[in-house]
């Protein structure tokens, strides 16, 4: 059963890291907007699964509205779920102790009285608890990267189309960031640039580690429930916890392909998703996907690593994938020599853009104080929604049942690319993709990547 959360508890739980979140500067923000919004009756009843950082983290002793800061604007969590009881605490705190408590989010998808679930979990859990909400009856505001295989992706779409439910994936720079990526996306489209001969997304290098120890999991953490889906391993960490360190959970997950894809899906999933949008082509795929050079920071045998005690997806990368339509993508960790460190850069004919979250600048973008976007245009890419605001956009989507701007059909083009660069660089050789089937083209070892076999008691039903 569930339990609320109270001031004693918290406490008890968290010692002297409770102070830091005893009036969180944008909690009572949250709650008089949500006052002065819609009616009681208008308001989202939410359920959280899973609810590490990017649910709401805190950051020089604040606490910042992450997922779950900008869902309260627009209801209330009844519920909140996490294998870390640490952090299922300090979630339901944050709800003003309203929320119940569970470590299985199965609890949390039987409940009548949740309209919609936030998804926050590690990559590997996604598409399980997001399938299964589905066919619960919830909407679903899920986390990127979505998925950890081509065929995961698959399986979401179909589910979504299906249970008819709406799905909002967190890609907020469709919606955000001073407008810069959707302006960037509307100068591709009305042609302002010509005709895009290349694509460069440079996404950041990946880190490596130490190897890591074997130790206990700390006493809050359910590390069989937080591995899941993924095969059996020692939990392992270095460092000082639980304030900064190189471990196999939580936030290091990201570096080890058994529980997510690296840089390539962290911000592949962000880059990637804006370059194949701009481009017309968030409903297909490359046709090959071309390794140019990688640095694993583990030695790999036969795309996997050979230890388990170490980061170990890339860390230095460049992938070439070519388009059916001519056009070149690249995915590297950096520019340099083009003048960027993150960002996306697109050629044309006729001039050349670069965007990322400070700033959009290129002739293009200089020529729009004499020749503004197409207002159609705008509201189109917006599909006729209220711009500038991700958690909005989806609120506004459930209310009208439509898609939400970050829609899991797109998303799922963009991690099949994400998906296929990982696999290519795995492998050391190009593979050829067929868009349409969605399936590798004459190498029978790169398929065996499309999908992983999921831990006994953990499989989803297809």
């Amino acid at each position: 059963m569930g339990s609320r959360a109270n001031r004693r508890d918290f406490f008890q739980l968290t010692g002297g890291l409770a102070a830091s979140f005893l009036a969180p500067h944008w909690l009572s923000g949250v709650t008089m907007a949500a006052a002065a919004g819609d009616s009681a009756n208008d308001r989202i009843r939410w359920g959280a699964i899973g609810t590490g950082d990017r649910w709401g983290s805190m950051r020089n002793n604040e606490e910042v509205a992450g997922v779950g800061g900008a869902a309260m604007r627009y209801g209330d969590f009844l519920a909140v779920c996490d294998v870390d009881r640490y952090r299922c605490e300090r979630a339901a705190f944050l709800t003003g102790g309203r929320a119940d408590r569970f470590e299985d989010y199965q609890k949390v998808l039987e409940r009548s009285d949740i309209d919609a679930v936030t998804i926050v979990t590690t990559d590997h859990w996604h598409v399980k608890i997001a399938v299964e909400a589905m066919r619960a009856g919830k909407d679903v505001y899920c986390e990127k990267p979505l998925t950890l295989t081509i065929d995961e992706g698959k399986l979401i779409c179909k589910t979504a189309r299906e249970t008819k439910r709406v799905f909002q994936v967190g890609t907020q720079q469709r919606s955000e960031f001073g407008r810069r990526f959707i302006d960037a996306v509307a100068l591709c489209r009305a042609g302002r640039l010509g005709e895009i001969k290349k694509v460069t997304c440079a996404i950041g290098s990946g880190p490596s580690s130490d190897a890591l120890p074997k130790v206990d999991p700390p006493n809050s953490l359910n590390w069989d429930k937080w591995l899941g889906p993924a095969p059996w391993a020692d939990f392992r960490f270095k460092g000082n916890f639980p304030i900064q360190g190189q471990s196999r959970c939580h936030y290091e997950f990201r570096w080890w392909y058994e529980y997510s894809g690296g840089k390539l899906t962290d911000w592949g999933a962000h880059h990637i998703d804006i370059a194949q949008w701009a481009l017309g082509l968030d409903d297909t795929g490359p046709v090959s996907i071309e390794p140019i050079s990688v640095d694993f920071p583990v030695p790999m045998e036969k795309g996997y690593p050979t230890r388990d005690d170490a980061y170990n997806t890339p860390v230095k990368f460049n992938v070439l994938c070519r388009f059916a339509n001519g056009v070149e993508l690249t995915i590297r960790d950096e520019a340099r020599d083009l003048g960027f460190g993150n960002g996306i850069m697109f050629e044309g004919t006729k001039g050349r853009i670069l965007v990322n979250r400070e700033k959009l600048t290129g002739a293009p973008v200089e020529a729009l104080k004499d020749e503004p976007l197409p207002e159609e245009l705008m509201r189109e890419l917006y599909k006729g929604k209220t711009p500038g605001n991700h958690m909005g956009n989806f609120v506004e989507c459930l209310r009208d049942r439509t898609d939400p701007i970050s829609d899991v059909y797109s998303h799922h083009r963009t991690m099949t690319t994400c998906h296929l660069a990982n696999i290519a660089l795995r492998l050391g050789r190009t593979i050829q993709w067929d868009p349409a089937n969605e399936d590798i083209v004459g190498d029978d070892e790169a398929r065996t990547f499309l999908s992983r076999a999921p831990r006994k008691g953990y499989e989803t039903e297809a």
